[in-house]
């Protein structure tokens, strides 16, 4: 293993930078050239990669997105667009790759080891929805960022005697909203992995109204459904003026938290020992606060699980 590629890929999040820092550092400790793939995939198969060093990471660890950029490529979902990318990182000399990334980045890897590159994944995406991984890098950082956007919001659903619908990322995982529910004093969460009744929403607001309540915040996972047809429908119920705040790609941003940059640090590092080791196919995770790793095949087929305890708690505690 003379030289390692590196790339990110999918939708961007807080620490990847982290992660493609210390790739970049534990390689050259180790005697090894890297090389940074730009745009993800779609730069693999372009060749729009370069050599970098130890000055091509420095003061990029506090800052969030992604300095190698990204790009979904549907070429390199193609069996002659994987061939054009294994050329390519022949051509440059590069003998193992990370991809940093989500559940369609890790597919992309697993295609390359398929046809025996040597491959390893980090997860990368803010929604936390691989479920081999306790956490992803730039889960934290973006239920961070909502639970800021909540007490600002809080502040003036208060001063109008509101109730505001808070509506994060998270199409088939609910992890953002409930994490940053429960963190955030949510009156109710509302996931894709469960089912939910307008009238129990409802009957808390009026509950909480009838006490003498000032505000109320309903978290709403973007996979359940329209936040603006619920603020409607809530406020046709209950009569209590209903707003709506889409949070949207905010979560994205922002200087990652100090536990995805210690995450994705530890990440980045173990990657690269494991291609040094000769190991291909497999991600890194997290589990027990322990660094892990697997096969991407067998990862890919966990499937994420609510925690049904922390979202029981959610409604124990906004009673």
């Amino acid at each position: 293993m003379k030289t390692i590629g590196v790339l990110t890929s999918g939708g961007d999040a807080p620490g990847m930078n982290a992660a493609i820092r210390a790739v970049v550092r534990t390689a050259i400790y180790n005697g090894i050239k890297v090389m940074g793939v730009n745009q993800g995939y779609d730069g693999l198969i372009n060749g729009n990669i370069k050599e970098m060093g130890l000055s091509s990471v420095a003061d990029i660890i506090h800052r969030g997105g992604t300095t190698l950029r990204t790009a979904r490529s549907e070429e390199f979902k193609t069996e002659e667009g994987r061939k054009k990318a294994l050329n390519v990182m022949k051509v440059f000399g590069i003998d193992g790759l990370v991809v940093i990334g989500g559940d369609g980045s890790f597919k992309g890897a697993e295609k390359l080891s398929d046809e025996g590159f040597p491959t390893i994944g980090i997860p990368g995406t803010i929604d936390n929805d691989l479920g081999y991984s306790d956490y992803t890098i730039g889960f934290d950082t973006a239920i961070n960022t909502v639970i800021d956007a909540i007490s600002k919001i809080r502040d003036t659903s208060t001063s109008h005697g509101r109730a505001n619908v808070i509506e994060v990322m998270g199409r088939h995982c609910g992890d953002i909203a409930l994490y940053a529910g429960l963190a955030g004093g949510a009156e109710s969460v509302i996931v894709p992995e469960v089912g939910y009744e307008v009238d129990e929403v409802c009957q808390k607001l009026i509950k909480g109204r009838n006490r003498g309540k000032l505000h109320s915040i309903i978290m709403l996972a973007e996979g359940v459904g329209r936040a603006y047809e619920l603020s409607d429908e809530i406020e046709d119920k209950t009569g209590i003026e209903t707003r709506v705040t889409v949070l949207g790609h905010i979560q994205r941003g922002g200087s990652p938290t100090a536990f995805d940059r210690i995450l994705a640090s530890k990440m980045g590092a173990e990657s690269v020992r494991l291609l040094i080791k000769g190991e291909s196919g497999k991600v890194v995770g997290i589990q027990g606060n322990k660094i892990i790793n697997m096969n991407i095949n067998e990862a890919l087929k966990i499937n994420n699980n609510l925690d049904k305890d922390m979202y029981e708690l959610t409604k124990i505690l906004s009673i």
